[in-house]
């Protein structure tokens, strides 16, 4: 079997597996890749329909209660700390 050199994939073995260029495509909570939500430029803006609609979901698996007002930042924390709880997403199922 004959290779063609303009094949990209018998050149560069990662071509095959987009994740082996992209660290992030692996682990997106790997450390260093996260910006702080405090740090956000749109941090202090209200929350979006996405997060609030997940917020729901992770609540109701945890018996949380999400506050009426959110900001992006506060969210995106909160996201975070109902996912370590919920049995569905930890895992712990």
């Amino acid at each position: 079997m004959t290779t063609d050199p303009q094949d990209a994939t018998a050149q560069d073995p990662t071509a095959q597996d987009p994740t082996a260029q992209d660290p992030t495509a692996q682990d997106p909570n790997a450390a260093g890749l996260q910006k702080d939500p405090d740090a956000w430029a749109t941090g202090d803006e209200p929350a979006t329909a996405a997060q609030r609609s997940y917020l729901e979901t992770l609540a109701s698996e945890t018996q949380h209660q999400v506050p009426a007002t959110l900001t992006k930042a506060q969210a995106s924390q909160l996201i975070d700390q109902l996912r370590q709880r919920s049995p569905r997403v930890s895992g712990q199922l």
